[in-house]
């Protein structure tokens, strides 16, 4: 059976205090969300991230620190990376933030490191934002250190009103732990987004359709213990609109994006991506990218495409996989048969390959 692509559910809900018309966030990654950015998603229908350790955080007036890190040359990049990112950040500048996005009327989701989320818990939530996302390379729920106080997922869950996010994970254990704690949603992913290195860096990291199958079981095994449903939300390597529904079928609740959205003309940057642990003083694992400004955010979320090679309407593709699947909605979606075909991309496109054209351009 198929079914009609404008009469399938695509909508998004974490548990019964948070919904969305779109199952989209947008990654926290500075040159992708600021204010403006966040208003402008929420207003399609999706939800971007603010990333409380950003830029945007750390100084009143943002848009020149971006500017300065969009035009550096490869060769100088990654110090102005790190002067930029030197500057503390001020919780003064948290709440105007949060609040800015909340009086244009569109929900409100933020981003926090494990060390800062319990002190600014507090502040988050008399801001009025909407989710609480804590965020790292790689969360689990047990974490021993002998220098510094281990953050308790359980505890952070207690003390918030509002919904709270953790990631990243890629593993079944891991993911189950962690969603006995109470958390709300958990992204998957690590080292798939464009501007991540930390593959390269770490050596570490599992291929996302794999691992948002593993955590979607984890969720599923949950479920089954008596748990409330905890929404996947595959994080990174979402290039084109194939990618994005992979990742539903695998059994993700919604997806974040990032590169693909940093080419939209509204992007803080307008075509430069970085990842969040880019600037680490220490040891980065990412990198400044250029993507160009490639259409604008509604193009790429809810069409009409102007080109054909999957990179606008995200949602189009969505639910017209949805259709040719004959799932009514995503969690129907999420029990398609999934087969592992290496070629599919390629198999008898010999003319858009030689053309460079539609399929043909990777």
């Amino acid at each position: 059976m198929t079914l009609n692509p404008d009469e399938v559910d695509i909508t998004f809900a974490m548990g019964d205090r948070f919904a969305l018309p779109l199952p989209f966030w947008g990654s926290a990654m500075d040159g992708v969300v600021d204010v403006d950015f966040a208003i402008a998603m929420g207003k399609l229908g999706g939800v971007a991230v603010l990333n409380l350790d950003g830029v945007h955080t750390r100084y009143e007036d943002s848009a020149p620190v971006i500017r300065k890190i969009a035009d550096a040359d490869k060769a100088t990049v990654n110090a102005v990376l790190k002067e930029a990112y030197r500057e503390p950040v001020k919780p003064r500048l948290i709440a105007e933030r949060i609040k800015a996005i909340k009086d244009a009327g569109v929900a409100c989701a933020v981003s926090t490191v494990p060390a800062r989320a319990e002190e600014r818990a507090e502040v988050v939530q008399k801001a009025g934002a909407d989710v609480l996302v804590v965020q790292g390379t790689v969360l689990t729920a047990r974490h021993s250190s002998r220098s510094y106080h281990q953050l308790s997922f359980q505890e952070l869950v207690r003390v918030c009103d509002i919904p709270v996010v953790v990631g990243n994970c890629v593993q079944y254990d891991t993911a189950l732990e962690l969603m006995e704690t109470g958390i709300a949603g958990i992204l998957v992913g690590v080292g798939p987004g464009a501007a991540c290195t930390t593959r390269g860096v770490l050596g570490v990291g599992v291929p996302q359709v794999t691992a948002t199958a593993d955590v979607a079981a984890a969720r599923d095994e949950h479920m089954r213990r008596g748990g409330m449903r905890v929404a996947v939300i595959t994080d990174g390597g979402m290039r084109i609109g194939a990618d994005v529904c992979k990742a539903f079928a695998a059994g993700a609740d919604a997806v974040m994006i990032g590169t693909p959205l940093a080419g939209a003309e509204e992007s803080a940057s307008k075509g430069f991506n970085w990842g969040m642990a880019t600037p680490d003083p220490n040891l980065p694992r990412g990198t400044r990218i250029q993507v160009g400004t490639k259409a604008t955010l509604r193009e790429i979320l809810l069409g009409p495409a102007r080109v054909d090679d999957g990179t606008q309407n995200f949602a189009g593709a969505l639910r017209s996989a949805l259709g040719v699947c004959g799932a009514r909605d995503i969690a129907e979606f999420q029990h398609v048969e999934l087969v592992i075909a290496p070629s599919i991309v390629s198999e008898g496109k010999v003319f858009q390959q030689a053309q460079h054209v539609g399929m043909g351009r990777s």
